[in-house]
Parts: structure tokens; C-alpha cells; sequence
């Protein structure tokens, strides 16, 4: 058996009981992280795994629709900074003290502080117009380039490296800064880098600014709004108790 056979054979095995509880633990420990990021630098071959990770997401139609512009110049940080701090002060008017100085308190971003900055594109010209999958629902490539990001969002994660995406940014912007196309879209403005910790909860949990929703709160039965369901008592009763064996 050559390499690549030994490499698709590993592929197509079961996950073991420790690769399971690791997958999990990624899961459930992953957080937006907007603080606490250190000086170590990600290592190419570590920050190349995670890339490959995300590359490897689903997509409509195998499009791969998805670019990512890694970014570590300074002053292009700046531009990207100032952007925030803008978008973020307009954005607090939509709201009213106290809830809006608490909002103005958060610290939200670590655009500067992280060696890192990777925006994720949206092309939706590749391969041509048609893709399959698309024609019926268009936003396909779009939730392709969120699967890419969840993946490489996961991926550094295990790798230790914390991840922050910054949305509070002017697409504008980040299109005459980075260059852009035209026709494609940024997606999401991620600050990559080691952190000294990952917190217990997500910060704006912790802060009260909104609750952790329970599984049973968010989960219907064949139709929108049933929770009654005859069909579905075992699972709805494990819903019910919150468990997620993690």
C-alpha cells in the first residue's frame, strides 16, 4: 500500500473515542476571542494547516467560491482599525444608555494586537455562472464561505491560536484598502494569534450584554413552533434535560 492509499484508508476510519472527545472539545471551547493575544508568532507551517483546513470546507457545486488575503502590515491594520472605531460609534447610536455605554465599553476587536489579519472573500464568479446547487439558491456561495471560515475558525483552535471576527467594519473600506474586485465580496475580517487564555464563556455572555439560549428553545418537530411532537419523545426528552455529552 502506497502513501496515498494509507493516507485515504486513515481518511475513511471510524473517529476513535480520544479523536471524537477532541473534535468536541474544539467545538465547545472555541470562542471569539477580541483580547488577551500574546507576542508568539503563528509558525507558517502551523498557520499553512490551518488555511488547508479551510479549504477543505463544503461548497456549493465543489466552487470553492472562497479566497483569503492574510494581512500583517501595519498601516494596513490602521485602516482597517479606524474603520472599526468608526463603524462602531455610528452603530452605538442605534441604541440608548445604559445599554449604550455598555456597548462603547466592550472591547470588540484585536485588529492591531494580533500578528495576524486574514480577510475571507466571497468570488461568486469562479468556475463561471452556473454552479450547481446555486441557481435556486443563490446565498449557497455565500454559506460556503461561512463553512470555510468555521473550519479554519475550529482549526486554530486546536492549533492553541485564538480567532476574532470583526464585523463591525465598512465593507467599503476593507474593498479599497484590500483591493477588491468588484464583484467580490469580503466576507469576514479575522484577527489571528496565541492567546494567554480562552475563557469559560463567550465574553458577552459573561458581561450579561445576552443569554446562552438553551438546545430545547430552539429546536421544532416537522413543522415550525411544534414542540410536541409524538414522533420525537426520546430526543426531545434529551433536549429537555440540556445534555450535550461534552
Amino acid at each position: 500500500m502506497n502513501k496515498k492509499q494509507e493516507s485515504v484508508k486513515w481518511l475513511a476510519e471510524n473517529f476513535t473515542e480520544d479523536e471524537k472527545k477532541g473534535f468536541y472539545k474544539a467545538i465547545y471551547s472555541r470562542r471569539d476571542v477580541r483580547s488577551h493575544f500574546i507576542s508568539k508568532i503563528i509558525e507558517d507551517s502551523v498557520l499553512s494547516k490551518i488555511l488547508h483546513a479551510a479549504h477543505h470546507a463544503p461548497s456549493v457545486g465543489f466552487s470553492q467560491p472562497w479566497n483569503f488575503i492574510l494581512i500583517k502590515d501595519i498601516e494596513t491594520k490602521k485602516k482597517i482599525k479606524e474603520s472599526f472605531d468608526e463603524e462602531k460609534n455610528r452603530s452605538s447610536k442605534l441604541v440608548e444608555d445604559p445599554k449604550r455605554s455598555k456597548y462603547l465599553s466592550f472591547k470588540l476587536e484585536g485588529i492591531l494586537e494580533s500578528p495576524v489579519n486574514l480577510c475571507v472573500t466571497y468570488d461568486p464568479t469562479k468556475f463561471g455562472p452556473f454552479i450547481i446547487g446555486r441557481s435556486s439558491m443563490p446565498e449557497a456561495g455565500l454559506y460556503s464561505v461561512c463553512c470555510a471560515i468555521q473550519n479554519l475558525w475550529l482549526s486554530a483552535r486546536t492549533e492553541g491560536i485564538g480567532l476574532g471576527w470583526v464585523s463591525i467594519l465598512s465593507n467599503k473600506v476593507l474593498k479599497e484598502t484590500l483591493d477588491l474586485p468588484e464583484h467580490v465580496v469580503p466576507v469576514a475580517y479575522l484577527c489571528l494569534g496565541y492567546v494567554d487564555e480562552f475563557a469559560e464563556k463567550p465574553d458577552l455572555e459573561t458581561k450579561g450584554w445576552l443569554p446562552r439560549l438553551e438546545l430545547k428553545d430552539v429546536v421544532y418537530f416537522e413543522k415550525w413552533n411544534d414542540k410536541e411532537n409524538k414522533n420525537w419523545v426520546g430526543i426531545k426528552e434529551m433536549i429537555k434535560d440540556n445534555l450535550n455529552y461534552a
